[in-house]
């Protein structure tokens, strides 16, 4: 709160502005709108892995551009954003992703590690997905992939939001029109690289 600042008395007996205008003190005028920071979603100086959580909203062209390296003629990136339906849930209102940060955090590393495994030929991978509520239309996750030829890009990029979705402990609450629940796509969690997808190889 700011310094001298006595709630009740204040309440009672609001002090004017230096100015004498009486205008409203910035604490009477409700939480500042601002961006927060997150320095999980600052891109990393060094590497080529690129995986974070966070509750505040994803730099979908930071990743876009982090990707890019001089030896990759091509870059995929997917964005997975919230929508305002689910099967049997019409006007959903509100996505809230709640996760085992430990543990998702080690899960996307190891679905990069395999990424890269995969493909050996990849550049940089970003994986980064959102926690906390998220708006509809807003990005929830987001997977970048780098190569140096466009059908390696693709399966690679494919392959880890697939990879991401079946093996990292991330689970989505739905508010809709009748009521909340957890999302219906929750699934028994299994470990990564051992799905059969058409795109592994």
């Amino acid at each position: 709160r700011p310094h001298g600042w006595n709630g009740e008395e204040e309440s009672r007996h609001p002090r004017p502005w230096p100015n004498g205008s009486g205008a409203p003190r910035r604490w009477d005028r409700g939480p500042r709108t601002v961006a927060r920071m997150d320095h999980a979603l600052l891109a990393p100086t060094s590497g080529d892995v690129w995986v974070a959580l966070s509750p505040v909203e994803l730099p979908l062209e930071a990743a876009s551009q982090w990707v890019v390296r001089p030896d990759c003629g091509a870059t995929v990136v997917f964005t997975g954003t919230a929508r305002d339906h689910a099967e049997g849930r019409p006007d959903v209102r509100r996505l809230e992703y709640e996760a085992y940060e430990e543990q998702a955090l080690r899960r996307l590393e190891a679905v990069a590690s395999e990424v890269r495994h995969r493909w050996p030929t990849i550049g940089r991978v970003a994986l980064l997905h959102r926690t906390g509520v998220v708006d509809i239309a807003a990005a929830a996750v987001v997977v970048a992939v780098s190569a140096p030829h466009r059908s390696e890009a693709f399966e690679a990029a494919r392959f880890a939001i697939d990879e991401l979705k079946s093996t990292v402990p991330i689970w989505k609450r739905e508010s809709w029109a009748g009521g909340e629940s957890w999302g219906l796509e929750a699934q028994h969690l299994a470990d990564v690289g051992t799905q059969r997808r058409d795109v592994a190889r």
